[in-house]
């Protein structure tokens, strides 16, 4: 057994990527995650690479079956993602994106809190890099509210490990989900578990937390999105899976992640923008398995989250390659395609039939253990509610996104097919596709608990069931065209969740700023006038300008409220104590200067200081 972390391999070979060039570099970038893997296998079960650290221990590396799901998957993605990547020659992409994929794997397999707080923070550093490296102002700006989000999810996520912490004496990262499988059910003494719980919320997308996704990953790269598809947001899973199985709550967020973004995608004309839908929409299912919280359950948000990475990677694969030949990501922009591309909307086509749940494809053996987990659990209303779901993913993710950017109206442009290392990326992944649709037990057999006989996915109830489903959906598409009443393709900008952000923030912001800057502006102009005022007079009678400061604050305040009746009684007061500090003089009898007064002071606290 290695005494070597896989992500630490990662994470180092990163760091040397800049040394090499040209075809050298291809190959080292190509061997590294295959080396991290080879590594990966060469650890039995159990926690490896611990260090004691101020009386704690920290585990660098733990293997267990839910883990090893995850961190199979994210370096299958990570080989796919670099060789996808082969042909840019940005050097920072090429570092980010895998250091990007070193500190994912590094929190999949922390043992501990604070090793995965460590990771979760390397992942939104390195991730936004991703976002950057595009180098246009929109991309700025995106990578900009990408940043802040996560940067609270890490705030919270810290906050909440130092109170749980203080709640339990460990940093043990285990299960956390209360007794009554309610989160609402902990004590204020458990706050810290409710920071952790919200943390990962914000990396999983939840309902008004999800636009980082929505507005991040368009803005990225065409293959630094492939990256962030496949990372940040399965990694949050995992983490809940671990953290709050049974968690009813996750249950109803799970639903509403994965119905909502339905009625977005439709109107959408960003295919990119999408997909983030679409990848929404997936995620919700995870968040239900794990609310269910049953082996069935886990096991579907496992194998679902694995599929997920692969589908939805296939799918940024080639739109990214039409963005990278077009120019263009826009489905009003698009179509006719697939004359000059035929082998990206083959791919894509498989990515599509994948992700939309059919027979021989890969989302149709990991999907329907959480349906059936669902109906078995007796959530009757969830189980119809992800039905609707998975209709719906098939008509924008399944339909839409390839009609749309290859088949439908000609759009006049006639691209070049995709680079050969696009096209080996994405013939890969459309082969996982396939493979794992057609031969289950590839996947079932690394799940974390035993698959049992009657979650089988190939039974002729299942199969007709999901063919009737995906038939029905395609009719209402084809319905919808032929009534023109489809929604366009605009060039527009739709908001949903960030319109809090954008519209309501805006309109809160002006109607207070008028009251709030008139207020600043007299409490301003008052303290200009009596700071300078006070402290010439606090020289000569400390106590007769303080009491003339507090005066001239309240008159002030006062005037700033348009109190006439507060603003008369403050005038008479401060004239009235005016009066008595002319009367008074005091500082002009002391016995001994004002400046050996203040010095004797000063002497007295050095002194007091010195002392204690």
């Amino acid at each position: 057994m290695s005494s070597l972390l896989p992500h630490g391999l990662l994470l180092a070979g990163a760091l040397l990527v800049p040394f090499f060039k040209g075809k050298l570099r291809a190959a080292y970038m190509l061997a590294i995650p295959v080396a991290s893997f080879f590594l990966l296998i060469q650890h039995d079960s159990g926690s490896h690479l611990q260090v004691e650290i101020f009386g704690q221990t920290l585990t660098f590396l733990r293997v267990d079956k839910l883990s090893l799901v995850f961190g199979y998957v994210f370096h299958i993605a990570t080989f796919l993602g670099v060789l996808y990547s082969l042909h840019v020659k940005d050097t920072i992409q090429h570092v980010a994106a895998l250091a990007y994929a070193g500190t994912a794997i590094g929190a999949v397999f922390a043992g501990d809190l604070i090793t995965f707080f460590l990771m979760w923070e390397g992942m939104a550093v390195t991730s936004v890099v991703l976002v950057l490296a595009r180098r246009q102002r929109t991309s700025i700006r995106s990578a900009m509210h990408y940043l802040l989000l996560q940067i609270v999810s890490g705030l919270l996520l810290l906050f909440g490990i130092i109170l749980h912490y203080q709640a339990t004496g460990s940093f043990a990262f285990d299960v956390m989900t209360p007794e009554s499988g309610s989160i609402f059910s902990l004590g204020f003494d458990q706050a810290g578990t409710w920071c952790i719980f919200l943390a990962l919320g914000i990396k999983c997308g939840w309902p008004l937390v999800h636009n980082w996704i929505t507005d991040g990953y368009p803005a990225a790269t065409p293959t630094g999105a492939i990256f962030l598809s496949a990372l940040t947001t399965k990694c949050a899973v995992y983490a809940l899976a671990r953290g709050f199985p049974g968690t009813e709550e996750l249950i109803w967020i799970g639903t509403t992640m994965a119905v909502f973004p339905i009625f977005y995608a439709v109107i959408e004309n960003d295919l990119r923008r999408v997909l983030c839908y679409s990848m929404i929409n997936q995620i919700g299912f995870m968040v239900v398995g794990v609310g269910i919280g049953s082996e069935l359950a886990l096991n579907g948000t496992c194998a679902h989250a694995f599929c997920d990475v692969i589908f939805k990677g296939l799918l940024f694969m080639s739109m990214g390659a039409v963005l990278f030949r077009t120019g263009r990501i826009n489905g009003s922009d698009l179509g006719g395609l697939h004359k000059t591309m035929p082998w990206t909307a083959t791919f894509c086509c498989i990515g599509a039939a994948s992700i939309s749940a059919f027979p021989l494809f890969s989302a149709f053996v990991s999907k329907s253990l959480i349906m059936i987990a669902a109906a078995e659990a007796g959530y009757q209303v969830v189980w119809l509610l992800l039905l609707f779901a998975a209709a719906g993913v098939f008509h924008h993710a399944g339909i839409k996104i390839p009609f749309f950017a290859f088949f439908g109206h000609d759009s006049g442009l006639r691209p070049k097919e995709a680079p050969r290392n696009m096209l080996a990326a994405m013939g890969l992944a459309a082969g996982a596709c396939i493979a794992i649709g057609s031969f289950p037990m590839l996947l079932y057999q690394h799940l974390p608990y035993a698959v049992p006989e009657h979650a089988m996915p190939y039974t002729t109830a299942h199969v007709i069931q999901q063919l009737q489903l995906l038939i029905g959906s395609a009719l209402a598409f084809v319905s919808l065209m032929l009534l023109r009443i489809y929604p366009p393709e605009l060039h527009s900008v739709n908001l949903d969740g960030d319109w809090f952000y954008r519209k309501a923030t805006r309109g809160f912001v002006r109607f207070v700023e008028g009251p709030l800057m008139s207020t600043f502006g007299l409490l301003s102009r008052t303290a200009h006038e009596t700071i300078p005022r006070a402290m010439q007079h606090f020289i000569r009678n400390p106590a007769a300008a303080m009491r003339l400061a507090y005066d001239r604050f309240q008159l002030g305040w006062a005037g700033a409220f348009r109190s006439m009746d507060a603003i008369d009684r403050a005038q008479v007061r401060l004239k009235q104590d005016q009066g008595r500090y002319e009367e008074a003089k005091v500082g002009r009898v002391w016995p001994i200067g004002t400046i050996v007064l203040y010095s004797a002071i000063a002497f007295v606290i050095f002194l007091l200081v010195y002392l204690f």
